[in-house]
C-alpha cells in the first residue's frame, strides 16, 4: 500500500484539500465509530493546529512531511493537559502534566494528535477487552476481538480514522493487534524510542512504536520518534533508516524460523499451512532458509509473565489514591488504601499485581523470579547465536486467528498463551515488525538489535513476492 503520509502531504501542498478538512473528517469518523476505539477526542486543539497549518500553506511557507497529519495516541501515553486514563477507572480524571518524548517529537514535526485510543487497562491484556470504555471490536469483523493491548490504535488505522497511531508494546501489544487488523506494527529495538511519558507496565520490555498502513509510513515514523533522551537512560542515538532499504537487492537475505513454533500443537492449522507455503515460496525465489531450535513456548510465556507481573506490581504500587488517581476514604489509611485499589483496578490488573507480589515475596524470589531472570539471559544468548547464522527470523504473530469477543477474560491462561510467539522477542529487546502478509494474522519479521533497516527491507521483499 502507498504511503498515506505522502498522499495527504501532497494534497496539502497542491491545495486539493485543507488540513482543517482532513482533521474534521477524521474526527467525524471517530465520533461516529462503533468499534469503541476512541476514549477521548481532542477536537478543539486539533482544529486550532490544523488552522495554523492551513495559514502557513496559504502564505506560501514550506511545510514538513508530517505537518498537519492527524494521528492517534494509545491512552497509556501522556499528552500534556489531556486525560490519560490508561483505560482504567483509577485514572479516569488524571490529566497529564507533560507530553511523552515520542509524541513531542511527532508534534514538533507538525503532526496533529486527534484522539486518545482505547486499550487494555494499563496494557494488561491481549484482546482490548480489559477496559472500562468497552471492548474494542476488530476492524474487519466486529464479532472478533481487536487484539491487545493497543487494540484501539490498530483499529483506528485499519478503519482509516487516523493516518497512523502510536502504541506501546511490552510483550506483543503492537504486533498482535496489528496482525489481527491486517496493518503494519513495529516494536523497535528496546531503547531506540524513549519510554518517557508512557505508563510503565514492565519497564525492562516496554517500547513505544508506530502502527500504520504502509512500510514507508513506518519508516518515516520510527525515524521521527527515535533518539537519545535525557529523561530515559535506556535510550541511545541511532542512525535513521534510509528509503533505499526498499530496494531489497541491497541485502543478501538468510532467513531462519523456529521449528518448534511451527510444530506447536496449539498453532491453528490454517496459520501453519500458510506459513509453510510462504517458506516454500521464498525458497523457490532463491532465499536461503535455515530451521532453528529455540525455547519451548511455555517456557517463553512463563518467563515473560513472571518478570512482567513482578515489574507491574512494583510500577503500580504508586497508584494508591494519595498522589495519583481516584481515592476512596475509609476509617484509616490502611483501609482506604485497600479499598481504593480493590475498587479501581480491574480483575486482570489485580491478578497481575497479586502474581507479581507473589513471585517477589520471601521464599519465592529465588525459586521463581531470579530463575526467570536467568532464563531471560539464556534467551538473549540464544538470539545472539542465531543471528550469527541468519539475519532475519520469521514467525507467526499468534497461535490463533482472532477469537470471538467475550471469551478471553474468563480464560486468562489462554490469553497469556496467545502471546507465545511475541514475548520471546520482547525479552531479547529485538526489533520486530508485523506485516499483513501470507497468514490470517500476518507475519512477524525480526532482526538483530538496531537493524530496523533490515526488517523493513525484507518486509518490502515479501510484499513484492
Amino acid at each position: 500500500m502507498k504511503s498515506e503520509i505522502h498522499d495527504i502531504h501532497q494534497q496539502f501542498v497542491s491545495s486539493k484539500r485543507t488540513c482543517r478538512d482532513i482533521v474534521q473528517e477524521r474526527l467525524s469518523l471517530l465520533h461516529n465509530n462503533e468499534y469503541h476505539s476512541a476514549n477521548l477526542l481532542l477536537e478543539e486543539n486539533a482544529i486550532a493546529l490544523a488552522d495554523k497549518v492551513d495559514m502557513k500553506i496559504k502564505t506560501g511557507a514550506e511545510i514538513g512531511l508530517l505537518e498537519g497529519i492527524p494521528f492517534g495516541i494509545k491512552d497509556v501515553i501522556l499528552l500534556q493537559g489531556t486525560v490519560a486514563s490508561g483505560s482504567s477507572d483509577f485514572l479516569k480524571n488524571y490529566k497529564a502534566p507533560y507530553t511523552a518524548t515520542a509524541i513531542k517529537k511527532l508534534m514538533d514535526a507538525g503532526a496533529i494528535p486527534i484522539v486518545k485510543e482505547n486499550c487494555d487497562c494499563f496494557g494488561h491484556g491481549s484482546t482490548s477487552e480489559n477496559t472500562v470504555f468497552g471492548t474494542v471490536y476488530n476492524a474487519l469483523d466486529k464479532s472478533k476481538v481487536a487484539g491487545g493491548s493497543s487494540g484501539g490504535s490498530a483499529v483506528n488505522v485499519a478503519r482509516g480514522y487516523t493516518t497512523f497511531s502510536v502504541g506501546g508494546d511490552t510483550g506483543g501489544s503492537i504486533r498482535q493487534p496489528a496482525g489481527y487488523n491486517r496493518i503494519y506494527g513495529l516494536k523497535p529495538t528496546y531503547g531506540r524510542v524513549s519510554r518517557y511519558g508512557i505508563m510503565a507496565y514492565a519497564s525492562s520490555t516496554d517500547c513505544v512504536g508506530p502502527v500504520a498502513s504502509s512500510l514507508e509510513d513506518i519508516r518515516i515514523l520510527i525515524n521521527t520518534m527515535s533518539g537519545k533522551d535525557i529523561h530515559d537512560q535506556t535510550t541511545y542515538a541511532s542512525s535513521p533508516v534510509s528509503d533505499d532499504v526498499f530496494n531489497p537487492d541491497k541485502f543478501n537475505f538468510t532467513v531462519g524460523y523456529y521449528k518448534n513454533f511451527i510444530e506447536n500443537e496449539y498453532l491453528d492449522t490454517r496459520i501453519k499451512n500458510d506459513f509453510q507455503k510462504m517458506i516454500e515460496t521464498i525458497v523457490g525465489q532463491g532465499i536461503k532458509v535455515v530451521p532453528l531450535d529455540f525455547f519451548d513456548t511455555d517456557i517463553l510465556v512463563s518467563t515473560y509473565y513472571v518478570l512482567a507481573m513482578a515489574e507491574t506490581a512494583s510500577n503500580l504500587a504508586r497508584l494508591d489514591g494519595s498522589v495519583y488517581g481516584a481515592r476512596t476514604n475509609s476509617k484509616n489509611i490502611r483501609e482506604s488504601y485497600m479499598i481504593t485499589r480493590s475498587e479501581n483496578f480491574t480483575e486482570e490488573t489485580k491478578r497481575r499485581i497479586i502474581g507479581g507480589n507473589q513471585v517477589l515475596s520471601q521464599g519465592h524470589e529465588e525459586e521463581i523470579y531470579l530463575k526467570a531472570r536467568m532464563i531471560r539471559n539464556n534467551i538473549v544468548a540464544a538470539f545472539n547465536r542465531d543471528f550469527e547464522k541468519v539475519n532475519i527470523i520469521l514467525s507467526p504473530v499468534s497461535t490463533t486467528l482472532p477469537p470471538a469477543t467475550g471469551r478471553s477474560l474468563d480464560d486468562p491462561l489462554s490469553m497469556y498463551l496467545s502471546d507465545a510467539y511475541t514475548v520471546g522477542f520482547s525479552l531479547g529487546g529485538l526489533p520486530t515488525l508485523t506485516a499483513p502478509l501470507f497468514t490470517g494474522t500476518g507475519i512477524q519479521i525480526t532482526a538483530a538489535k538496531n537493524r530496523e533497516d533490515l526488517i523493513l527491507s525484507f518486509a518490502k521483499y515479501l510484499e513484492e513476492v
